[in-house]
């Protein structure tokens, strides 16, 4: 019992921790402060999940012991055997409940909780790359659908031959980086292009990067020195779309804490009529972009300590293989592979998620030397 002492004893800090933050958050003057306020109300959420999972796990132990104390001393049999399947249960569920302590202790990532901006890129390969860009869209709206996750798409530039040069949206739901910042990175495909006429395999790529969306107090930004300026959408819409400057453009100088470089962002906005929205969207896209900035030396700390770094870090780095004759994926960082490209590509791609979680917590465990 000694390490679930020493597991129970460090949960008991964090017991009167959720209780001083259950009263904080009704606190008015908190409730005043929407930043402390947001914060704490996370805080809440991560505590609450730990304390109920301590409760089982000291319920369980509990069980154990009275299940123990029956077989020491009753001889009736029926209650003997109700014991004896009362600490089969409860040994089985010991472990389970002390690995999912452990991984509820390690320090989840406070991004994982927000929603994400996505932009896909078609990269080597010319129309063949913007068709495959087409395609990773097609199955991450799949896989969002499947979620009850909403896209809403802010900007796109379509390949000639179909597809997409580029396109950019914004995700939203319950845990959305949390679970797609793992399909950041180089997505190389191999198949017979349309356009091919001699039936050769080509091999093109996208890149795919996934930024959390900052919230306003995320990031400092001087909206007094923004530039903007608006210009017709493109696209479909009828005549519409050739009388209302809908559309609009960002210009923001901003210095890199980092580097200390100044450089200047460029950011369109044409997914709505409305400009007032367009302008919003072009705002959190801004924010975003910043905060990715300035949060990539945290990334870069984290992926110099992980050997395999499944979710973060190097955004060129090749981590997917789409193999069209032979019907099969290959994610390199955990040497997955499978033969369902089809199901794949129609957004079934919880499976592969669900493994590089597994492997990122395996690290993380080993980091915190739980």
């Amino acid at each position: 019992m000694a390490e679930n002492n020493s597991l129970l004893n460090r949960l008991d800090g964090l017991v009167s921790r959720f209780e001083e933050v259950s009263t904080l958050i009704t606190d008015p003057s908190v409730i005043a402060d929407m930043k402390r306020f947001v914060k704490l109300n996370k805080e809440y959420k991560d505590l609450e999940k730990i304390v109920k999972t301590r409760e089982e796990y000291v319920n369980t132990l509990n069980g154990i012991n009275e299940a123990r104390n029956i077989l020491d001393t009753e001889q009736d049999q029926e209650m003997r055997e109700l014991a004896r399947e009362e600490l089969e249960t409860c040994n089985a569920r010991i472990p389970e409940l002390e690995e999912e302590i452990k991984l509820l202790l390690v320090p989840a990532d406070p991004e994982d909780d927000k929603n994400a901006i996505v932009e896909i890129r078609g990269g080597t390969g010319g129309d063949e790359a913007a068709i495959f860009a087409g395609d990773l869209y097609r199955m991450y709206v799949k896989y969002c659908e499947a979620k009850g996750w909403k896209i809403s798409v802010s900007s796109f530039n379509e390949g000639s031959a179909g597809g997409y040069k580029e396109i950019i949206f914004t995700v939203s739901g319950e845990k959305v980086y949390g679970t797609m910042k793992y399909e950041s990175g180089v997505h190389r495909v191999q198949r017979v292009p349309a356009t091919e006429t001699q039936g050769r395999v080509h091999t093109s790529a996208a890149t795919v990067a996934v930024l959390p969306e900052a919230d306003e107090f995320d990031v400092e930004i001087n909206e007094g020195e923004i530039k903007w300026d608006t210009f017709r959408s493109g696209g479909a819409g009828g005549q519409n779309v050739n009388k209302v400057e809908s559309g609009v453009r960002l210009r923001y100088v901003w210095k890199n804490p980092i580097t200390g470089v100044s450089e200047e962002i460029l950011i369109e906005c044409t997914e709505t009529r409305d400009q007032p929205k367009n302008k919003e969207r072009a705002l959190t896209r801004l924010r975003s972009f910043i905060y990715d900035k300035e949060h990539q030396k945290y990334l870069d700390d984290i992926a110099s300590k992980r050997k395999t770094m499944v979710s973060t870090g190097d955004r060129s780095a090749k981590i997917r293989t789409y193999n069209y004759p032979q019907g099969r994926i290959t994610d390199h960082r955990i040497n997955y592979t499978i033969y369902n490209l089809s199901a794949f590509m129609d957004g079934d791609i919880q499976d592969c998620i669900d493994q590089l979680i597994v492997a990122e917590n395996a690290e993380r465990l080993k980091e915190s030397e739980l």
